[in-house]
């Protein structure tokens, strides 16, 4: 890291600013408070608030630098400063100027840090990886001091399912061990970015300041002190971003820079949710509106992606967070709401920086036809180009469910559902960069949706092991945690046992824990792990076999040059011979013997079928 970078994150404007003037003018925020040298995109958008800032001219003297561009707007607390920064740029620090009537009366030490070795070419998550999912307030309480903090509005309440609970950085980071031992080796944490909101504000998806990690969780400095640890563990970090819109406690939400940084700026409406009027060939205008520029609630404000200036500011604050954070990746939430246009561009700007980083977004419907219009790669009918490189994989969460509920003596009803979804593949663009998911923060939990069925739950996590794509895991899937009679979030993000002193339970250590919980949990220690190690899960072909009407039987191959995993679902009550004629023709060739990936024993391939026990999985390796 950059000499001097540790210190200079947190302290900002507050000890870089010398003020020769009274309080009739001053600086407030500079925001980024500091770059890079030597980035790709050779531009700078420098958001610079204070009382009555607008009155003063800003100047710049430093080799490498330009100031192209000084922009006033309806608020005469803003500039918004456009610099030019030479691809030989020197790093180091320069005085941002501001004179009145050609005498200087604020100045901004601006630093121009030198980037990590590699980081431009930083390797996103990718299909070898697993995603560990978290909700930093209900994990674990690594540093109980920080649970009530100066300045934010809402305190701890551990009784109250929709308050905070205390959860912090510092309890991940002490947990990094389990979570790299249990195979999981990326971590996407639900926004840790301050939410100084009234109430509820433990989820994230509010922010108050789009700079700041919220004080309840830690520091700028703990966020990047995390990023560090778990790539020792070798875990990479995902952020959770939002560029829909902010918290209603916002710190410009009372001194809005122009008439148009919000949408329905005059009075709020809520979105329609109607996100199809996207795709939709017949869509009114007025649908189109209604559902991107509505407001989620009132207390979130929709942002407007159009306002140029609004939409450079988001851009290179995400572009800010991944460079200074380290990050491996971005979760885009409400990926269709914001405008489209504009989406595109933010990603491609990203992707432009990092190639080979990786971005998932979010557009929850099970219409596989919706989601893949958001992907890279993808032609759309309307000409739409984007640059996102994944998208959740709603369709096949849906799917895998029904597919372990339903009857399957059933006319298209049972496993026959994940075989008719994985076939959809091909309106996707790169269906290998799909995430794929048992359940996430804003739904019931897996075990809760497939009725607690243990038996069902192994089967359709030895499913998301195998199939293609990249797996997200849901903090305490691994330990059965349950939503039972509600679909309260505040339930389902409950706290995860043994995060917090006293816990009657502690999943990290295994004490008190169900005889059926520390089974899943050693269950997904062994097939995540495997995992891990198992190239062809990772970019090996897939095929698969569809189910017999009524057979309750189905089975699908990642293959590649050396090697063949053979995953074979049976639903039925009862013990099943699953014939392996046409396994052999295709796929298996002549290998007479496989590897049970659960218990290492030897299974013979060498007959004309395979028992399969009853409601169960039977989970191969073939080598060729």
């Amino acid at each position: 890291m950059q000499k001097g970078f540790l210190k200079l994150q947190l302290l900002f404007v507050g000890l870089l600013l010398t003020a020769t003037i009274g309080a009739k003018v001053k600086l407030d925020r500079v925001e980024p408070a500091f770059w890079w040298a030597g980035m790709e995109d050779a531009n700078l958008q420098v958001l610079v608030y204070g009382e009555n800032i607008s009155e003063l001219k800003p100047m710049i003297d430093y080799p490498g630098v330009t100031l192209e561009r000084s922009i006033q707007v309806k608020s005469p607390n803003y500039l918004f400063l456009y610099l030019k920064l030479d691809k030989n740029v020197k790093p180091g620090s320069f005085d941002l100027n501001f004179t009145k009537k050609g005498k200087i009366v604020l100045n901004y030490s601006y630093q121009l840090f030198e980037r990590e070795e590699g980081s431009a070419q930083r390797e996103g998550y990718n299909t070898s990886d697993v995603m560990y999912l978290i909700t930093p307030d209900r994990f674990a309480n690594g540093d109980p001091t920080n649970d009530n903090m100066p300045g934010m509005t809402e305190q701890v309440n551990r009784q109250d399912p929709n308050g905070r609970h205390g959860g912090d950085i510092a309890g991940i980071i002490q947990n990094l061990d389990y979570i790299g031992d249990m195979g999981y080796t990326a971590l996407w944490l639900n926004p840790v970015i301050e939410n100084n909101m009234i109430s509820t504000s433990y989820h994230g998806y509010a922010m108050t300041d789009l700079y700041k990690i919220d004080a309840r969780y830690g520091t700028n400095e703990d966020y990047l002190k995390l990023s560090k640890e778990a790539k020792k563990n070798g875990i990479k970090l995902i952020m959770d971003m939002i560029l829909n819109h902010c918290g209603s406690e916002h710190w410009w939400i009372n001194d809005l820079p122009t008439n148009d940084w919000l949408n329905y700026q005059d009075g709020w409406k809520p979105t329609t949710h109607m996100r199809e009027t996207i795709q939709d060939p017949y869509a009114s205008e007025y649908d189109k509106r209604r559902h991107a520029d509505g407001w989620f609630v009132e207390s979130m404000p929709d942002l407007n992606q159009r306002n140029e200036l609004l939409a450079d500011y988001l851009i290179y604050n995400s572009i800010w967070w991944v460079e200074y954070a380290q990050l491996d990746g971005i979760r885009m939430d409400t990926y269709p709401y914001p405008d489209k246009h504009f989406m595109a561009e933010w990603t491609r700007r990203v992707m432009m920086e990092y190639p080979n980083f990786n971005i998932v977004g979010e557009e929850w419907s099970v219409n596989p036809t919706i989601v893949a219009y958001w992907q890279k790669g993808k032609q759309n009918a309307d000409g739409y180009t984007s640059w996102m490189p994944g998208v959740f994989d709603f369709p096949l969460q849906k799917a895998l469910v029904d597919a372990l509920n339903e009857d399957d003596s059933q006319w298209g009803k049972g496993l026959v559902k994940l075989y008719n979804t994985l076939a959809n593949d091909f309106v996707y663009a790169d269906p290998t960069q799909l995430v794929t998911f048992p359940d996430n923060h804003d739904m019931s939990r897996f075990y809760t949706q497939i009725n607690e069925d243990f038996e069902l739950f192994k089967m359709g996590m030895a499913y998301i092991a195998v199939t293609r794509g990249i797996p997200q895991i849901y903090y305490g899937t691994e330990i059965l945690m349950t939503n039972p009679g509600t679909d309260s979030h505040g339930v389902i993000r409950s706290d995860y046992p043994g995060g917090w002193a006293g816990d009657a339970a502690n999943a990290f250590t295994g004490e008190g824990l169900t005889s059926e919980q520390k089974e899943a949990q050693a269950f997904m220690k062994t097939l995540l792990n495997w995992r891990k190690v198992t190239p062809v899960i990772h970019n090996g072909q897939l095929k698969h076999f569809g189910p017999a009407f009524a057979s309750g039987v189905y089975t699908l191959f990642r293959y590649d040059d050396e090697k063949v995993v053979m995953l074979v679902m049976n639903k039925n009550k009862d013990e099943k011979a699953v014939d392996l004629t046409a396994f052999k023709a295709e796929v298996i060739g002549d290998a007479t013997s496989a590897t049970d990936v659960l218990t290492g024993e030897k299974v013979s391939l060498e007959g004309e079928s395979i028992q399969v026990g009853g409601k169960s999985f039977l989970l191969l390796e073939i080598d060729k």
